[in-house]
């Protein structure tokens, strides 16, 4: 409960923080959320033409965007960092996280929010919406589907950007692999075959935050229920733990205060 409360303070202050300029704030919220429906209706128009493709249509299309996109902007507006932890390690810009009594992780994560996710979040909760949702229950299980991409967005975000502590600046990398991540994750699963779809499910999890996530909201099975649990666990495990090796070598860059 501590945790959640600091969690808590911190997400106001970056809300507080982000009012102060409103005009910014709304036009980036505003702006992403229509970036996401222009680039939506090429599925619209492509799906004019053929109707179906391997079982997904526009329905299962909107599903698919919503978990996708509203699991990405809750991701990068409550822990914004995840986008630059890599530019913190490089830069020695950590100190100011591990000098206080809470989980540097954490803290560094959370305390940045990135506007424009908000933008992808509501967005996604619209395109779910316009999908017709039938029931309380496929209600409820977008919510756990938007947890779940969150979930393995993050933890895969940490894991890329925690070889900071190795490369140095590994920046690069890390836009790189959110890129890819977000990108096949707008795709329906049953599109690839072979080893791209276990690349998907590996080494780009790009399967559970996407296809995945989106087949559990449209039909519940236990077994969609136990991949996602357990990718989420595994991509924030493999994050948390890849992170923590790399404190052991992580140097000091004397920032505290550019922090402060």
């Amino acid at each position: 409960m501590g945790q959640l409360r600091f969690l808590g303070a911190l997400w106001k202050a970056n809300l507080l923080a982000a009012m102060e300029y409103r005009g910014a704030f709304f036009f980036q919220v505003a702006g992403m959320a229509l970036n996401n429906a222009i680039y939506f209706t090429f599925w619209i128009l492509f799906f004019e033409r053929f109707p179906a493709v391997r079982g997904w249509g526009v329905h299962e299309m909107l599903v698919l965007f919503g978990v996708a996109a509203g699991g990405f902007g809750l991701a990068v507006y409550l822990f914004g960092n995840a986008l630059r932890l890599a530019e913190l390690i490089a830069g020695g810009r950590l100190d100011y996280y591990l000098s206080l009594p809470r989980p540097a992780l954490l803290h560094a994560l959370a305390s940045r929010s990135v506007a424009s996710g908000l933008g992808d979040f509501l967005y996604g909760c619209l395109s779910f919406a316009l999908s017709g949702p039938g029931s309380a229950a496929e209600v409820l299980r977008f919510v756990l589907g938007l947890i779940f991409a969150m979930a393995v967005f993050l933890g895969f975000m940490v894991l890329v950007q925690s070889l900071a502590f190795w490369m140095g600046h590994a920046g690069l990398v890390g836009s790189q692999a959110m890129n890819a991540l977000i990108s096949f994750a707008l795709y329906p699963l049953d599109l690839f075959d072979g080893t791209a779809k276990l690349v998907l499910f590996t080494v780009l999890p790009a399967a559970f935050m996407g296809a995945v996530p989106a087949e559990f909201v449209r039909s519940f099975t236990w077994q969609g229920l136990a991949q996602l649990t357990g990718a989420s666990l595994v991509f924030l495990g493999l994050g948390v733990v890849v992170f923590h090796r790399g404190l052991r070598r992580y140097e000091s860059g004397s920032a505290i205060q550019v922090e402060v």
